[in-house]
């Protein structure tokens, strides 16, 4: 390597532009850092451009489509002539815009120095992009994630993943969804709101495996209602395509047909050829290994984001980027664990959890020293007037803190603030209790299910 050139040498270089790799840059030009950030696309990466941001724009298309089916129900009387997806995907590309227009000009104006191009490994100090080597005193990998697919199942023609899911300029009449976690369940209540014959294919017993049981009885009963068809307990075999469609096999022979397979089976991080394991970094199954402070245990060299095993979230990445500057600034940040990480997944009606399941609990405090309380939203006044359903659902060491909160309803997903701050400063029932809660708001029903744990229900 010692005949390639050289450019400057930075306090901190970040391979990757995406939530995690951004979030280093930001916080770490506050300390007055000189800061190199490598992108090969554009900054923001798979969260802003096809994840987090597009997918969102979707999923509020999808509830105007349905309040306006519904509308008549509250006195008014709109008609839903159908969805014109050219402008669906200019209102999505746009808010995309916006955004990445005010992420670039942030990134410039904190005088951080963006180096476009494929960036590698190739030293415990350097990265290469485009046959130049840049030094780094401290290094940051954050290289983001890939959509996945199974063994032997290519992609291609009808048979795509939420990249090309997010491009279609139609609405297919029918599609299969194959897999029931976060992803599969948010675009198959797209779908299904835009009108489209959707059923999802889940290997493991049920829908949203990791969320409490309560959780994913809702959801399921929740999507039976809406015309959702799910088949789950059996795992996927093969799948053949012609010009009409697919035909998708599971390994009980039986079969399924639709126009499109969207292969929702989760992501895979992105660090192949990347240099990695030649610099000694840790890999396993493709995800870079740390310890707890996210160090790979190679050098001045961090890894942050989707390629650290765990949760796979925007705000994990944005949490882990900001840590990391701040561990090099010799702050000491707190470690926070992934159960204890917000989670929304964004179907029809919404999941927010954070903290512990109910199983979860048990198995790390014991079976009797667990309580849980649940609140059913038919008794939230806001609720009713959304006409949505569902519950809030608390778990707490017995006479401790809350270290569990699950919520499912329409428009949930906003009341994950106190959640979060409740199990992550270690609340009582009884301290959140004494807390008012606007009337009428979802958010009460927060309140009162901590009211019915601390023993003192009041419309429970």
């Amino acid at each position: 390597m010692a005949d390639q050139p050289t450019a400057q040498e930075f306090d901190i270089l970040i391979l990757g532009g995406g939530s995690g790799g951004y979030a280093a840059a930001l916080r770490a030009v506050q300390f007055g850092y000189s800061v190199g950030l490598v992108e090969k696309g554009k900054l923001g990466g798979t969260c802003l451009h096809n994840g987090c941001i597009p997918t969102k724009a979707l999923l509020h298309s999808a509830e105007l489509a349905d309040h306006a089916r519904d509308a008549a129900k509250y006195g008014v009387n709109v008609t839903l002539q159908g969805i014109d997806m050219d402008a669906v995907n200019a209102y999505k590309n746009g808010i995309i815009a916006g955004k990445f227009k005010g992420l670039t000009g942030l990134i410039k104006a904190k005088g951080i120095t963006v180096i476009e191009g494929e960036g590698r490994l190739t030293g415990p100090d350097t990265i290469t992009v485009n046959g130049t080597a840049y030094k780094g005193k401290n290094i940051i990998l954050a290289t983001g994630s890939y959509s996945r697919t199974l063994p032997g199942l290519e992609l291609g023609g009808r048979v795509i993943t939420s990249d090309q899911a997010l491009e279609l300029d139609y609405v297919p009449k029918s599609a299969i969804v194959l897999g029931g976690g976060v992803i599969g369940v948010e675009f198959a209540s797209v779908w299904k709101s835009f009108g489209v014959d959707v059923t999802i294919v889940e290997g493991l017993p049920s829908l949203v495996p990791n969320e409490d049981d309560a959780i994913i009885k809702q959801l399921e009963r929740a999507f039976k209602k809406r015309g959702i068809k799910f088949n789950t307990g059996t795992f996927f075999q093969g799948v053949e395509q012609d010009e009409n469609g697919v035909k998708v096999t599971l390994v009980d022979c039986k079969t399924f047909e639709a126009e499109l397979l969207l292969v929702a089976v989760g992501r895979g991080p992105v660090t192949a050829n990347l240099g990695y394991e030649e610099q000694g970094v840790t890999i396993d199954r493709g995800f870079v290994i740390t310890n707890e402070r996210l160090h790979t245990g190679v050098g001045n060299i961090y890894a942050v984001g989707d390629i650290v095993p765990g949760v796979q979230l925007a705000h994990r990445g944005f949490q882990q980027g900001i840590f990391v500057a701040e561990e090099i600034a010799g702050l000491n940040p707190v470690v926070v664990e992934d159960v204890n990480i917000p989670k929304v997944t964004f179907c029809d009606p919404e999941i927010a959890t954070v903290g512990y399941t109910e199983k979860g609990a048990k198995a790390k405090f014991g079976d009797d020293q667990v309580q849980v309380q649940e609140y059913n939203l038919a008794g939230n006044g806001k609720s009713s007037i959304l006409g949505t359903s569902g519950i809030v659902k608390v778990v707490r060491q017995k006479d401790g803190p809350v270290v569990g909160v699950h919520m499912i309803g329409a428009r949930m997903g906003e009341q994950i603030g106190e959640a979060q701050l409740i199990v992550n400063w270690e609340a009582y029932p009884e301290d959140v209790a004494q807390f008012i809660h606007a009337h009428p708001t979802q958010n009460e029903s927060l309140g009162e299910a901590n009211l019915a744990l601390a023993g003192k229900p009041l419309h429970g």
